[in-house]
């Protein structure tokens, strides 16, 4: 197996399921961003059963307790136009994908893996970040 990364962003689907994945597939220090935060607010916002929401509330809240979210910033941003036009080059549409990028920007300029449980929706972009699956 490789060798872990000392330390990586989770995105929001990696996150979600953080409780079945096996903790030696991660990096040591898991990183979530504020992308991902209101990714998750948005989760607990359009859950239309209250278990759900329950259960959606529950998550959110220990994000928020145990992580310090890396923020979109002016880095971020300009980073963000390069992933775009990498997924153009790759003939994929970028506009489906935008939060997808701006977590991936955050994690480029910052240069640390991303790790997903989605790594197709990250391809072309090997160039700018290391996409780790799961």
């Amino acid at each position: 197996m490789a060798e872990r990364h000392r330390a990586g962003v989770l995105d929001t689907c990696a996150y979600i399921d953080l409780d079945v994945l096996e903790p030696e597939r991660l990096p040591v220090l898991p990183v979530l961003t504020a992308v991902s935060l209101a990714e998750l607010q948005q989760g607990v916002a359009m859950a239309k059963d209250p278990l759900v929401r329950a259960a959606r509330m529950e998550k959110l809240g220990a994000a928020v307790a145990d992580f310090e979210p890396l923020p979109f910033d002016a880095a971020a941003a300009a980073r963000y136009g390069t992933l775009v036009t990498l997924v153009l080059a790759a003939g994929r549409d970028p506009r489906p994908r935008r939060l997808d990028l701006m977590i991936a920007s955050i994690a480029s300029v910052r240069d640390l893996p991303l790790y997903t449980r989605n790594a197709d929706d990250f391809k072309g972009l090997e160039s700018a970040v290391t996409v780790v699956g799961l």
